[in-house]
């Protein structure tokens, strides 16, 4: 996909009106539908006028592209390198999920749009996506190899289904949870740090 636009060569003032269409497009993708929404119904949200959403979306695609990979770089910006000054790998576990979860409360439209909307991308640019989803699986699944090596070494098909599970209990809250209620974030994500530690402490 070609951007109309390169974040590092805006402006201060147009990244601010491209991050506003963006989270307001997410926030419409969330409550009525990606395929439900038009660009009418984003330019009319965002209070811009057709042309001006277009100087830098030429679609609705490139829109949810753009909202999609966004999330997925802060998903996984600077993430290998915090890890690596985090010891031992328990910690690790319970610094990625704490994160994860702080992530998603503070951009829920993006995260949510990223779980239910991702498979409207075309495929060329679903692929991109898939890409930084993989490796950021990689990396949490690499932690527990190494949290596993000073336990019982499992096969490394266990080890995939356990990340996967790891994942299943962050991101299913999307369904339930809500940052202001009773639990906040951090007890949430200690909630389900021990929960996931006490669980794998059997194998």
């Amino acid at each position: 996909m070609t951007m109309k636009f390169n974040n590092k060569a805006l402006s201060d003032r147009n990244l601010k009106r491209v991050l506003r269409i963006g989270n307001i497009a997410a926030k419409l993708f969330n409550t009525k539908g990606y395929l439900q929404t038009t660009m009418d119904d984003i330019t009319t949200a965002a209070r811009f006028s057709k042309g001006g959403i277009y100087h830098y979306f030429s679609s609705k695609d490139e829109i949810l592209f753009f909202v999609l990979d966004r999330y997925m770089n802060l998903v996984l910006q600077d993430l290998e390198n915090d890890l690596e000054e985090i010891e031992p790998a328990r910690k690790k576990i319970q610094y990625i999920i704490s994160r994860h979860i702080r992530l998603y409360t503070e951009n829920p439209a993006e995260a949510k749009t990223l779980l239910n909307e991702k498979y409207c991308l075309p495929r060329k640019y679903r692929r991109k996506i898939d890409r930084k989803e993989r490796e950021y699986f990689q990396i949490v699944r690499n932690v527990l190899i190494i949290f596993f090596a000073g336990k019982q070494k499992l096969p490394g098909s266990q080890i995939t289904v356990i990340t996967f599970l790891l994942f299943g209990a962050c991101n299913w809250i999307f369904s339930w949870y809500d940052p202001k209620g009773a639990v906040n974030s951090e007890a949430l994500s200690e909630i389900i740090w021990k929960i996931f530690l006490n669980g794998v402490d059997g194998f």
